[in-house]
């Protein structure tokens, strides 16, 4: 059994692990039976979690529960619990290459639009020659409602004998794809990574470091796509504070 230092957050939990300890959790997952998963809640899938009771139990029952977000870390200190440090998926997504240079596991890129996909694939493999990618795929947008397509999806990734399935399809659509098909792939371990994939591929650029660290890498982000970004950080994301609010009373209380 895996010791992932499981912490209550606001309405879900959070593991309570630095990047280098996820990692290693990664690599024992891998080493034991089952399909496991691994979920990367920042401040949008945990507003999310209010509004969808599914998201809520796929991400409250995952093997490994990751914050990817500098917000969540500075609520959790606000609440009283802190995490050790934001685990950001963007660059986890390389610790995650490395253990499989490391321990020669099979990697399968799953989802994201076809030629971004194709980028970050070309990309990965110049940086990381020796990494083993035994497949990528971006399979037709709602696949996940066709039959036909999701028995051909789960096929090939089963039939792939990766070790690792990162894969690249959103909140929810990544989370709800993974739990309800992890058997039937039959991967040791998938992880949600959602964007990073168009970050890999250099369609979006990294917010400097400085902006990292203190939290507004939203902000830089939301610069680059005002538009279609405008709601969700400055409409529904802002709900978090509402939420945190909320359960330091009842903390409070007891």
């Amino acid at each position: 059994m895996v010791n992932t230092q499981r912490i209550p957050f606001l309405n879900t939990y959070i593991d309570n692990l630095t990047s280098a300890e996820a990692k290693a959790c990664v690599d024992r997952f891998i080493q034991e039976n089952g399909s496991h998963y691994v979920v990367t809640p920042n401040s949008d899938i945990v507003v999310k979690m209010q509004d969808d009771p599914e998201l809520k139990q796929i991400c409250d029952n995952a093997n490994l529960i990751l914050a990817d977000g500098q917000m969540i870390v500075k609520l959790s200190k606000y609440l009283g619990t802190p995490i050790k440090e934001r685990v950001c998926m963007t660059d986890f997504v390389w610790d995650v290459f490395d253990l499989a240079i490391e321990k020669n596991y099979g990697i399968f890129l799953f989802g994201g639009k076809e030629d971004v996909l194709q980028e970050a694939t070309v990309n990965i493999k110049n940086r990381l020659p020796k990494l083993k990618i035994v497949d990528s795929y971006s399979p037709p947008f709602g696949f996940e409602k066709e039959l036909e397509q999701l028995e051909m999806a789960n096929e090939r990734i089963r039939n792939s004998n990766a070790d690792i399935l990162i894969v690249f399809l959103g909140c929810p659509k990544q989370e709800k794809f993974i739990y309800q098909n992890k058997d039937k792939y039959d991967v040791p371990i998938s992880i949600t990574m959602g964007g990073c994939v168009d970050f890999i591929a250099g369609r979006v650029k990294r917010a400097p470091l400085w902006m990292q660290k203190t939290g507004l890498e939203w902000f830089f982000r939301f610069l680059q796509e005002p538009k279609r970004m405008f709601k969700r950080y400055f409409v529904d994301d802002m709900r978090i504070f509402g939420l945190a609010k909320k359960y330091k009373v009842r903390r409070n209380d007891k």
